[in-house]
This record gives C-alpha cells, structure tokens and sequence, in this order.
C-alpha cells in the first residue's frame, strides 16, 4: 500500500483519463504530486473489469494513435502499446462491409447517395467559419437540408454516437463539423491487449518513477481552501480521516462535484448523455471488419468492435471478444432502459445472422446520470477554471470546443497543466 505523506506540490482527485494524464504531466516536470482514487483499480469511467478471464472494456472502446494522447506519454516516459486496426473501421451499407480509407467523405456519402456531393460541398464549407451553421441547428437537421436518405442520416447519427455519445438530433451541427474539419477526427485508433485500462497503468508506471503517488480505495471528502486559495483536501482510508496539504489541486471529478467538495455552487445544469453496452463473446468469428464496423442502417446500434483479431489477449484461447454499443433516445435526460436496451439486442440480431446462438453475452451496462460516458455533451463543457485559485477542473466535462473521448481529457491536461506551470513555479512550492 502507498504512503500518503502530508504535504506535496500538487494533488490530483481522480485516476480517470484527464486525471492520469495531468498527474503524469505533473511528477514528470518535476512537481511532488498524489493522485487520489475512490476505486479499487485506474481508468475510471474509461477503465477494463475482468469477466470469466475476459478483458472487457468498461467506457472507452479505442485509443487515439499519433494524436495528443499518444504525445503526451511519449513526453512523460509512458508505455504506448496501442495497436491499430487496418483498415480501422468499416461501413455496413446495403449488406456490404464497405472500407472508405482514402476515400473521404466523397467516397463514403457516395456509396449512399446521387447527393452525396452536395454534402460534401457543406462538409467543405464548414473549413472556413463563415461556412459554420448557427449553435442552434442539430446535426441531424443541417444534414436534412441535403438528403432524406436513410443511410446518410444513420451514417451521421452513429457517428455522432461513437464520438460524442449523442444522437444527430442532440449534438449541434457546428461542433460535429467543427469536429471532422478541424479536429484529429479519430482517423487513427486502436486497441490495447490489456484493455483500456493497460494504458492507464502505463500512465501510473510513469508517475511513480519520477516521484509521485497514486493511492486507490481512498476518497476525498473535501477540497480545503483558505483566503479564497486551496489548502489542501481531506482523504478518507481505511476508516481514517487525513489532511494532506498543496497549493495546487486538479479535480477530474467534474466541476459540480469538485464545487461540492470545495464549497461552492457551479451555476450550470448537469446534463450528461448516455449508452448502453453489450459485451459478447464466440468461438465463432462474428463480423469481418479486424477494428470497428459502422452502420448506415440501424435503430440504435452505432458501431461494433472487433477487439481480439489484433489483441488476443483480451480474451481465452479460441474465443472472440466483441462490443455493440448504442446511444439511446433520448441520450440526454430519461429514457428507458429496458425498452432501449431489447432495441439494441434486437439490431445485434438483425446484423449478426446467429447472435442468440453463437454470441455469449458477457455484460449489459448502461452509462448515465453519475457515471456516464461524457458529463458534459460537446459544445456545452463548462471552465477549466474555478472561483478557486490554485483550484482546477480537468477531464470530459471541461473539454475544448468540438472535442470528445479520452483525447479530450488528454488536451484538457496539457492546457491545466500549462496554467499551473506559469502560476506555481517549483522554487515557490518548496
């Protein structure tokens, strides 16, 4: 077990994503940091639960190659062992599996539609501002302005689920195309062989060798503050309570739990999205795509991942791990779980010819309210900053316009940890 000692440089609460990655950031330039986690393992809502020797991913399906998140544990000394797909992803239209790599959007909306060029002409558009749609127009109804056709609308829509856990109808269409004009846009991605979470335990291998401290199983109960400055938190372990002093702490709990554990209100409503997940397994190779398979034609199910083509390691010998997930309607707000649950199950059949019989259903897990996949739909996140000094917020619910995933939390740590490197200088805190 860790020793937590009384005072340090910097405190992170929270070994999710943006947590991990600040934290690295941090011991690595240098500053004493603790990283403090309720649960009993890393990753948090983008972690991996074991089920029957099977590596099931709890959140977060790919990780991001050649972006920010691969730059930063190059930066930090942090393993990267992200293993891409090729090609990447697929398209089911029209019973075929359909790879577009190297063919844009041209390609792709054409194999939909005679008016796939003039989509691309808005897509195009939308490089300059001035060719922007208004905050207020959803994805799904700029798309409307060009074609009624079924597969380019559920092409759309279940891209706005992948990336942002939202329908077409609830994410604005500024942030989608702001997304897939100038964003990294996931064009890389893969899978790690531990899990998701074997990323994560890279991120600890580095923070513990230059000098922090990640502790799990143990809870903050309060941001401490003083003069309008934060002083410190008070942890909670093993039924003992601990003050533990720094000037800098960086929640990755989101903004109105880290109000709620500093003492004020945050004045924005919560609103976080959901998804459902079902985990399955066969002995029985299942779907051709080696990565992801995405589908013009379908009620929920926006993708399929195919884990253990390039890690086998994620599941026993002769076994195929797999994922479909889904947005439900409504993503944001009540829905039902039951209901939205048997219509994805119900698409699983339709695009698995044999799935009640060869697909061995691992877990269902819905993803919402506390614990959801993003807190904060894109083009909605709330400040970095807080009415704290030395006090930020960092992760999902924070992230910059038009991002989403745990490439967001990466970019998010870069920026908290840049603020904290000009306000506290190393001299300062010792």
């Amino acid at each position: 077990m860790n020793e937590i000692q009384t005072k340090y440089d910097a405190i992170v609460v929270g070994a999710g994503a943006g947590g991990l990655f600040t934290a690295a950031r941090l011991s690595h330039a240098g500053y004493k940091t603790l990283v403090v986690e309720s649960l009993d393992k890393v990753g948090g809502r983008a972690s991996t639960t074991e089920i029957d020797g099977f590596k099931v991913n709890d959140g977060a399906i790919v990780i991001e190659v050649g972006g920010i998140t691969q730059q930063t544990c190059e930066e930090v000394g942090a393993k990267f062992e992200i293993r891409e797909p090729s090609p990447p992803i697929l398209y089911r239209i029209g019973g075929k599996d359909v790879d577009v790599t190297g063919g844009g959007w041209g390609f792709l909306l054409g194999k939909l539609t005679r008016q796939g060029a003039k989509l691309v002409t808005g897509i195009g558009a939308a490089r300059n501002d001035s060719g922007l749609p208004e905050d207020e127009i959803s994805t799904a109804d700029w798309v409307r302005k060009y074609t009624k056709n079924e597969g380019v609308h559920g092409i759309f829509r279940n891209m706005c689920a992948s990336v942002f856990a939202v329908s077409s109808d609830e994410l604005p269409a500024r942030v989608f195309l702001t997304y897939f004009t100038r964003k990294s846009a996931f064009k890389r991605f893969g899978f790690h062989p531990e899990g998701t979470i074997g990323l994560w335990r890279a991120l600890v291998e580095s923070i513990e060798a230059n000098g922090g401290t990640v502790v799990l199983s143990t809870t903050v109960t309060s941001i401490r503050t003083a003069g309008g400055a934060v002083t410190g938190v008070t942890l909670e372990r093993d039924g003992a309570s601990l003050d533990v002093a720094a000037p800098v702490v960086v929640s990755n709990v989101g903004p109105w739990a880290t109000g709620s554990l500093a003492g004020y209100e945050v004045d924005a409503a919560y609103r976080p999205c959901s998804m459902i997940t079902v985990n399955f397994a066969s002995q029985k190779r299942l779907i051709e795509a080696p990565g992801m398979l995405s589908f013009a034609k379908s009620r929920r199910l926006a993708y399929i991942a195919n884990y253990t083509d390039i890690c086998p390691e994620m599941s026993p010998d002769g076994w195929n791990l797999y994922v479909g997930t889904a947005v439900p309607e409504p993503a944001i707000g009540h829905f039902d779980e039951a209901s939205e649950t048997e219509i994805l199950l119900e698409d699983l059949r339709e695009q698995i010819p044999g799935f009640d019989v060869d697909a061995r259903i691992l877990s269902i897990v819905t993803t919402r309210d506390d614990w959801p996949p993003q807190r904060a739909v894109a083009g909605y996140d709330l400040s970095h900053d807080t009415p704290i000094a030395g006090l930020w917020n960092v992760g999902d619910a924070v992230k910059e316009y038009a991002n989403g995933g745990t490439t967001a939390c990466a970019e998010t740590a870069e920026i908290i940890v840049g603020k904290i490197k000009a306000a506290y200088n190393l001299p300062n805190l010792d």
